[in-house]
This record gives structure tokens, C-alpha cells and sequence, in this order.
């Protein structure tokens, strides 16, 4: 893994009236690096991953990705970023791959590299048998792995996966682990939001713990759980309930 740093973080600050959703987050992600941000429903993740990829404006704070200010150069942060959304974002009637050329030529892709970008994702996550067949036939699995292709058409340097894997079957969860593995490997740095401990413990390189909008550990899996005992025996949600004093899942 590169020890170069490709997203920068600091100070990150962001309220919805009184509500303050995220407060005073920063870290840094290296190239190459899957990072995780790990928390309950409402810690924070996604409002983080929204400021990250130009959605939301900061209340405070700075953020840069590939030496690019997301909010003093936003164009430039667009072509190095591929979003995969909570929400499915998917035409139901239309086939997989004219769901890809269909984003992809939104993204700038001619034709010819739509299709080929769309031949590649597919065979990447696992649906190149289904290429041809409409989205409304899929599980809910293969929909996510779908938005996972659809969000890699434009071929970014970093990926956002925000919690990709709620409510799926066992087999489109594996599917989704190798293909983040395989990203990684492929030279993509990927920031991963998700609520099981067990796929950060798995995927991450490195990860945070974010409750109530704040970090509360930062570190790989290994150093976390070495904090409050030995790593081969302790938990990730053992490190949350030590840190907050109530379970993950609570």
C-alpha cells in the first residue's frame, strides 16, 4: 500500500439546524487504501461521504482529494470520484448494460467507451451472463451490483461505497467483497461506510469508528481491537462498546 496521501480531511463540521451531524471529523486516506468509516445508522457516514463527493458544503473544515479542494475546485474532484449511493439509482426496465451506457455517456464516455466500460464492469462484479436482461428481473443483490458497475463507468481513482451491502443475499455480499479487493489491488483507493463490524474487520485497511458525527478510534482493525486486549480475541464491536459503553447494533 502507497504511503501517499490521496484524501485529506481536516475539521469536517456539518449541522442541519440544531442537529450537528458531523463535528470536528478529520483523517486521511493513502492511494491503494480501502478505509473504512464504521458506525450506527445516524453516526455520521454518510453526511461525511456528501461533503466528500461535492454534494454538501462544509459548515467548517477542508477536504482534498488528489490535491484538488472539494469545495474551491469541485470540477476537478468529479473526474477522480465514482459515487455508489445507499439509494439504488437504476432504470428498471432497461437491460444492465444499457443501464451503464445509459450513466456512462452521461459521464462523458462516447458510445464505443461506454459499451466497453459497461462490457468490463459487468464482468467485474459478477453479471456479465446478465448483461442483456432487464434490471427489474434482479434480486436486490444484483441491483446493488449494478450501482457498483454504474458507479466505476467513469473509471475514478476513488470510490465511494456507502454501505453497499444492507439487505442483500450472501452471495452478492461476496461478490461485492472481491470486487472491492480487487479494485484495491487494481490500484483504487476506496472509502467503505458500513454498520457490520465483520466486513470492516475484513476489508479494511484501515478504518474509523464515528459516533454521534465524531470519530472515536482511528486505526486498522488490528490496532483497534489491540487497544483493549489481545487483537486475536477482541472484537470491532467490542472496541465500540468500550469507547461508547453500548453495542454497535444498539
Amino acid at each position: 500500500m502507497a504511503d501517499t496521501e490521496f484524501l485529506v480531511a481536516h475539521g469536517l463540521r456539518k449541522a442541519f439546524g440544531p442537529f450537528q451531524a458531523v463535528d470536528s471529523v478529520s483523517f486521511t486516506i493513502s492511494q491503494r487504501e480501502i478505509f473504512g468509516l464504521l458506525g450506527p445508522n445516524g453516526a455520521g457516514k454518510t453526511t461525511v461521504i456528501r461533503m466528500m463527493s461535492t454534494v454538501l458544503k462544509p459548515d467548517d473544515g477542508h477536504i482534498s482529494i488528489g490535491g484538488f479542494s472539494v469545495t474551491a475546485d469541485s470540477d476537478s474532484v468529479r473526474k477522480l470520484i465514482g459515487v455508489c449511493p445507499q439509494e439504488l439509482a437504476l432504470y428498471p426496465e432497461l437491460s444492465a448494460t444499457d443501464n451503464l451506457v445509459f450513466f456512462g455517456r452521461m459521464a462523458g464516455l462516447n458510445g464505443r467507451q461506454a459499451r466497453e466500460s459497461a462490457r468490463e464492469n459487468l464482468e467485474r462484479v459478477g453479471l456479465q451472463d446478465r448483461a442483456r436482461d432487464r434490471v427489474e428481473q434482479f434480486s436486490g443483490g444484483m441491483k446493488r451490483r449494478v450501482n457498483i458497475a454504474i458507479a466505476l463507468m467513469s473509471r475514478p481513482q476513488l470510490l465511494f461505497l456507502d454501505e453497499p451491502t444492507v439487505g442483500i443475499d450472501p452471495q452478492s455480499r461476496n461478490h461485492i467483497f472481491e470486487t472491492v479487493e480487487n479494485l484495491r489491488d487494481e490500484g483504487m483507493t476506496v472509502l467503505y461506510t458500513t454498520h457490520y463490524m465483520e466486513e470492516a474487520d475484513r476489508l479494511c485497511d484501515r478504518l474509523a469508528i464515528m459516533d454521534h458525527g465524531s470519530i472515536i478510534g482511528l486505526g486498522t482493525p488490528r490496532e483497534l481491537k489491540s487497544e483493549i486486549g489481545n487483537p486475536d480475541r477482541v472484537t470491532l464491536e467490542d472496541v465500540f462498546l468500550e469507547y461508547t459503553g453500548r453495542r454497535l447494533r444498539d
